[in-house]
């Protein structure tokens, strides 16, 4: 395998890069390592049963035929057969545990990619389309399968193959192996220009369908959109330019494929007549056999056909590991939130403290400046404010969803990073606005197959918010099928359905971000209610454009600029007739009153 690295190497532009990345492809075996032995195993079993079937002929023609000895022509041809028969049998071994050694290594590489990628910050996820993480997890880790399927261990063979056959090849006839050679310039040189041409052309294949699959994941997301405003044709336009980018870089790949094989089969049959002008005059003057001449023509093709493939396996190996590099990309990512905390509390009291909290997403430009603020347990928190002022980002960086680069947020006396993330994030639930729901059943969305909730928990919770009466009436109850983003059922169901996901799990800080603003009004007094029982006993967090909801919070923050230029409860903010808060209470009363 050493001499399959090395092989490599000297074929390979950034030899350290590359020698170290596909150290470290090939280190993904390892828990497979008696199928990666078994794999070599056979590459090398393979081999003498390969290469001396033209022996075998060369010998039944010189000794059998030529050399009258007719008796053991039977016994050769049966000698023939079997080791035909072997090689049959090993060669299909080696294919499927080859094949079945990559595809156990990919399973597992998508496994630590996709845990990998759910444990991200959500800053990866700002800023990274969605389809470029499809591709990493699909189309690169399937890339991979091919380092083993088609590349290292193949290779391998292939160079083992080689050697054999060279090596008889001179033991039957050196002169005619040495007339034979001196096309293997020409052949070397084809090799490498079509290995450099197809590299680069693989790369923009690679680039281009990533570029492709976020074009596409993003445009079939907001279709609705693309609808609503007409915008069909333009966006037409833009993929059409993408997929000819895609069409363009195939093509190039196409292009080197249908050039180098027909100039390969030029210099195969070159050799050849060189082969068989020397050998039919060696085989006039008694310096060639007339067995070597038959067996030739099959070492030409146990010889050729391998360098011929190697060049588009050597290709198959550098565009996998193109792709694992990108996969390794992924999995060395630090883009994550540090889960060091110690404390795993079953239960908070829910005393939730911010103290001189700055946060800026890019480390640079501050979204919060300097908050303080205190929710005492059992206490509701109203945040107010216009669309930018820093209401979202609270409830992000309390969950540590962010981490905040100045200042303290504590959760009954402790700082929330002392606490471990699934104990931090499992006592606290939120209701957002735009609420996303998985395809599968109504009771999967709620409970998220989480084993523990029971069904009864989830009808109790289902009624307690008024949203069981129309779980109910659905085709299949809780077992009814949501279709993906839940495009079945209406936004005020939607989110009836996340409220009730929230209740499940029984949470000690309530957050609620926008949760009413898309429910008619008759839903929302029905979600009012519930919403008032529930936060009676817990800590709870409301962000609300409706005034009218957080009438009865303790405690008011208004935030502008990411900053709180206003608290106090509604009364006390009510009384500054100049105030923000009451500029908004006025504003919202007299378009009531217009209505």
């Amino acid at each position: 395998m050493n001499v399959l690295l090395y092989c490599y190497q000297g074929m390979s532009k950034n030899k350290g890069t590359d020698w170290d990345l596909l150290r470290r492809v090939l280190a993904t075996a390892r828990p497979f390592r008696l199928l990666f032995i078994k794999s070599v195993v056979l590459a090398i079993a393979v081999t003498p049963f390969t290469v001396v079937q033209p022996y075998i002929v060369q010998r039944m023609v010189d000794v059998n035929i030529v050399g009258g000895q007719r008796d053991g022509l039977l016994l050769t041809a049966i000698i023939f057969v079997v080791v035909l028969v072997i090689s049959v049998i090993l060669q299909y071994n080696f294919i499927y545990t080859t094949a079945k050694l990559g595809q156990l290594v990919i399973k597992e590489l998508r496994i630590k990619v996709f845990n990998q990628i759910t444990n991200l910050k959500l800053r990866y996820f700002d800023r990274t389309p969605i389809g470029t993480s499809t591709t990493r997890t699909i189309n690169d880790i399937e890339a991979v399968n091919n380092v083993f399927a088609q590349g290292v261990i193949t290779i391998a063979a292939d160079i083992v193959t080689l050697i054999g056959v060279i090596g008889l090849m001179f033991y039957t006839s050196w002169r005619l192996t040495l007339i034979v050679f001196m096309t293997m310039p020409f052949m070397i040189l084809s090799v490498y220009i079509f290995k450099e041409k197809v590299k680069v052309s693989f790369q923009k294949v690679r680039t281009q369908i990533a570029a492709m699959n976020a074009f596409l994941q993003e445009r079939i997301t907001g279709m609705k959109i693309i609808q609503i405003f007409n915008a069909e044709q333009k966006e037409a336009e833009k993929f059409r330019k993408i997929n000819g980018l895609y069409t363009r870089a195939n093509l190039d790949s196409v292009l080197y494929y249908s050039v180098f094989f027909p100039v390969v089969e030029l210099i195969s049959a070159f050799a050849l007549a060189l082969m068989i002008w020397y050998g039919a005059k060696g085989f006039l003057q008694d310096t060639v056999s007339f067995g070597a001449m038959v067996a030739f023509p099959l070492y030409l093709n146990m010889m050729f056909r391998p360098i011929r493939f190697m060049a588009d396996k050597f290709n198959t190996l550098q565009m996998g590991l193109v792709a694992a590099e990108r996969v390794f990309k992924v999995l060395d990512s630090t883009e994550f939130i540090p889960d060091n905390g110690q404390l795993r509390p079953t239960h908070f009291k829910g005393k939730i403290e911010f103290e001189n909290v700055s946060f800026a997403y890019d480390d640079e430009h501050y979204v919060l400046h300097d908050l303080n603020f205190t929710v005492q347990p059992g206490e509701t928190l109203a945040l107010v404010g216009s669309t930018g002022s820093g209401k979202t980002t609270i409830i992000s960086i309390l969950d540590r969803f962010y981490d905040i680069q100045k200042g303290y947020i504590k959760i009954d006396g402790h700082d929330i990073k002392d606490y471990s993330l699934s104990a931090l994030r499992g006592r606290i639930a939120i209701v957002l606005q735009d609420v996303f729901l998985f395809e599968g059943t109504v009771l999967e969305n709620i409970t998220l197959r989480d084993d523990s909730i029971t069904r009864e928990q989830v009808i109790a919770a289902a009624k307690m918010i008024g949203a069981d009466d129309f779980i109910s009436k659905l085709p299949d109850g809780y077992d009814s099928i949501v279709y993906e983003r839940g495009n079945n059922l209406s936004v005020g169901q939607r989110q009836l359905i996340s409220f009730v996901r929230a209740l499940v799990f029984n949470p000690d800080i309530l957050i609620l971000d926008e949760a009413t603003s898309s429910i008619d009004s008759e839903t929302e007094a029905v979600i009012q209610y519930a919403i008032e029982k529930l936060i009676d006993k817990r800590t709870s967090i409301v962000i609300a454009h409706r005034l009218s909801t957080i009438q009865h919070a303790q405690q008011i923050l208004v935030m502008s600029g990411g900053q709180i230029i206003e608290r106090g409860n509604h009364e006390q903010l009510l009384e500054n007739e100049k105030g923000h808060y009451r500029r908004l209470y006025d504003m919202q009363f007299s378009d009531m009153l217009s209505l």
